[in-house]
């Protein structure tokens, strides 16, 4: 059940994010957002997202991996300045191009604003987010009064999620609702 890691912008997936250029040729090196690097091998065009939410399209023309981050080479930038102006563009794919998961795996974005209800019927409040751990996921679930509680993503606690309904469905031990 552990959710992969892939952000979510409007009707895009984000999977990288530039930090900084790389040599004189226009490179840029950027952090992999995604759970799913091999899909940045049949990629030839991404939508670069800048701080202030303006959208470019933009040509790959090489991509490869560099200590844990990718390199990325588009059309048009050629050099070390016109690559500075995509520092800080998270690049994306259309959700419709999203990898399909199993049944009972889901992306933290999926998640986030979900309603989370007891069985017997209380709800508890609304995703927040997914805090991962290193080990157990968690729900971070608020409220009404903007309280934060967090809900283990254990198969033994979270009995239903239905992602279409934006509705999920937990069987809490004694007390974890008292924390």
């Amino acid at each position: 059940m552990n959710p992969p890691s892939e952000e979510k912008r409007d009707d895009l997936i984000i999977i990288a994010r530039a930090v900084r250029t790389r040599g004189l040729k226009g490179e840029l090196v950027a952090d992999v957002l995604t759970d799913f690097p091999d899909r940045f091998a049949g990629i030839t065009e991404l939508t670069g997202v800048g701080p202030g939410g303006e959208r470019k399209q933009l040509e790959l023309e090489i991509s490869w991996f560099q200590n844990n981050r990718i390199v990325l080479k588009f059309a048009d930038y050629d050099n070390v300045e016109s690559a500075k102006a995509l520092v800080g563009y998270e690049f994306g794919l259309p959700e419709a191009e999203r990898i399909e998961l199993s049944k009972d795996e889901f992306y933290d974005w999926e998640l986030e604003g979900c309603s989370v209800e007891t069985k017997l019927g209380p709800v508890i409040g609304i995703v927040r987010e997914v805090m991962r751990t290193g080990g157990v996921e968690l729900l971070v679930v608020e409220d009404e009064r903007q309280r934060e509680i967090l809900i283990p993503m254990a198969q033994s606690i979270v009995v239903d999620i239905d992602v279409s309904k934006k509705k999920i469905l937990i069987d809490p031990p004694e007390g974890l609702l008292d924390l």
